[in-house]
């Protein structure tokens, strides 16, 4: 009795995330912090950058009258023009404050969305490798995942994908800079990707939304530059967090931009809105909406992530291991020496090296880790990464 069916079968196959974190705390009882090098997490190590401690104690020490009470379900005007205005600036498309939807995160934003758009047997197509919650996110609101394997260069399959576009797909879900692969998306992949869509919606008579989970938009390497979709469809919707640009990820503070020539707008707006309070989040933490308002075009520093990567890369390639050198974010998805990804991760963590085997991200064979970390845990972790892949170099 007590907990439901669906949950407690979720519950058992659990996450892998959580489950290596509650090694980790085990392997740092046993053998010290200092000796446990964890990479499982994407739980940035970096601080905030300096503006937002700089607006943080202006807000602290002249709080603004009614700061923090009720607001717009929508969020602050002053919050959601300021957001238009950068994504105007960024991407040279025209945006308004009604086109944007102050939420709990990326993670409330697209359960806001998926709450929208889903009815019963309608699928959500998802690329992978992904984000180990978005099954759960589709399920959340009746929706089925569809699941589109990846070629060689952690890509979409372009003929898989094509093959599951059907009259049921109501939203195929992107994450470029992707976690768990690092990998960005280039402009040539999205319009084919957006040329498969709009085939599959004459083909069927149909509707298909791409929604982008983008908080890592910020966070690119080697003057690569994010592809402007809002050029290519109208069917567009960005689930978004200062989470890892803001090194906010504890703040919960996001939003949702939808294209402001998508059918029927207001309508939608007004649906977003509504399912952001029926969902319980009622409306995104008021402080960080005061702060982040101003800080649109402040991120971390990018390049610090971009040093992490050069010194861990090289260094795994020499040591053996295959890795699509990452685009931006902060991972790495590093193809195991041996078949089973789990029994490769238990071998790391005998070293107690800690990373996240590849099905928890839908592909079996690889592994997670995360770069977004203090340099000496990435020094310290670098033997028994060559211990790990040394037992079975030869075999």
């Amino acid at each position: 009795m007590g907990i439901s069916k669906k949950v407690r079968g979720a519950l058992e196959q659990g996450s892998w995330i959580r489950r290596m974190f509650e090694d980790g705390i085990k392997l740092k009882e046993e053998f010290g912090a200092d000796n446990v090098f964890d990479l499982s997490l994407g739980n940035p190590v970096m601080q905030p950058p300096k503006e937002f401690y700089e607006k943080l104690s202006t807000l602290v020490s002249s709080p603004n009258p009614g700061m923090h009470r009720y607001m717009p379900n929508a969020g602050y005007f002053e919050t959601r023009d300021a957001v238009a205005v950068s994504l105007e600036e960024e991407f040279n498309f025209s945006f308004h404050a009604d086109d944007i939807v102050m939420t709990v995160g990326a993670g409330g934003a697209l359960n806001v969305i998926f709450k929208t758009l889903l009815d019963p047997k309608d699928e959500v197509v998802l690329l992978s490798p992904y984000f180990v919650e978005y099954r759960l996110y589709v399920d959340n609101h009746g929706g089925s995942s569809i699941v589109v394997p990846p070629d060689d260069d952690f890509l979409p399959d372009l003929q898989a994908l094509r093959e599951s576009l059907n009259e049921h797909t109501k939203v195929l879900l992107i994450n470029s800079p992707n976690n768990p692969t690092g990998v960005m998306y280039p402009e040539g992949t999205i319009k084919e990707i957006i040329k498969l869509v709009h085939e599959a919606e004459e083909r069927f008579d149909s509707e298909i939304y791409i929604v982008s989970d983008e908080p890592y938009r910020k966070i690119i390497f080697d003057n690569f530059e994010y592809p402007n979709v809002f050029e290519l469809h109208n069917r567009y919707i960005v689930a978004t967090s200062h989470s890892k640009d803001l090194a906010l990820p504890g703040e919960r503070i996001g939003y949702i931009a939808v294209h402001p020539k998508i059918d029927n707008k207001s309508e939608l707006v007004d649906a977003l809105i509504f399912c952001n309070r029926s969902l319980g989040f009622v409306n995104a933490p008021a402080l960080m909406q005061h702060v982040v308002g101003s800080l649109q075009s402040v991120t971390v520093d990018v390049g610090e992530y971009q040093k992490k990567r050069d010194f861990l890369y090289p260094k795994l390639i020499d040591m053996g291991y295959e890795i699509v050198k990452p685009n931006g974010a902060f991972y790495m998805f590093p193809r195991c020496p041996i078949e089973d990804d789990v029994k490769f991760t238990e071998e790391l963590s005998n070293h107690k090296v800690l990373v996240v085997p590849g099905r928890g991200f839908g592909l079996p064979g690889y592994f997670r880790l995360s770069y977004c970390l203090e340099d000496n845990i990435l020094e310290g972790s670098l033997a028994g990464f060559e211990a790990a892949i040394s037992k079975y170099r030869n075999s």
